[in-house]
């Protein structure tokens, strides 16, 4: 490991533990992950067919990396301190771990009592969230809802 990527590792390290996990997870094996290999194809592939469950933004250019850590800690090499956009984003899990089922399949990965419904889902978030003005788009929705998700799925039960 080159020294700049030692001081990339560290900086993750430092991370995982003097940033909260927004949503929390179960428990996270970076081992585990890295005996997958690079992820940064799998993701970059997502983005490619539009099949990635978020907003890809300008992440796209900085998977060609070799690095796997990379692929998940974008930005790593060019920062000074680590920040919340230097974690994985939720949709970047999902590229792998495709099955969703909310909530069933939320506790594969998150605990019980973890905070997972965004602050828009308020009390009057049926009567509110189909207006135009509500800042939601389905790209939002998908992330816990899947892109196969209906009005229908949830207006007829």
């Amino acid at each position: 490991m080159s020294g700049r990527w030692r001081a990339v590792f560290c900086l993750l390290l430092f991370a995982s533990t003097a940033l909260a996990q927004v949503p929390p997870l179960k428990e996270f094996s970076h081992k585990k992950h890295l005996e997958l290999g690079n992820v940064a194809p799998a993701i970059a592939n997502a983005i490619d067919k539009g099949t990635y469950l978020g907003k890809p933004g300008d992440i796209r250019g900085q998977l060609n990396s070799n690095n796997p850590c990379m692929a998940c800690h974008r930005g790593m090499a060019e920062s000074d301190r680590v920040s919340k956009i230097n974690m994985p984003q939720m949709a970047d899990c999902l590229v792998c771990h495709n099955k969703i089922d909310p909530p069933d399949t939320c506790a594969f990965c998150h605990p019980a009592d973890a905070k997972l419904k965004p602050v828009n889902h308020a009390a009057d978030f049926l009567d509110t969230h189909t207006r135009k003005n509500s800042g939601l788009d389905y790209t939002s929705c998908a992330v816990c809802h899947d892109r196969k998700f209906t009005c229908l799925g949830c207006h007829q039960k």
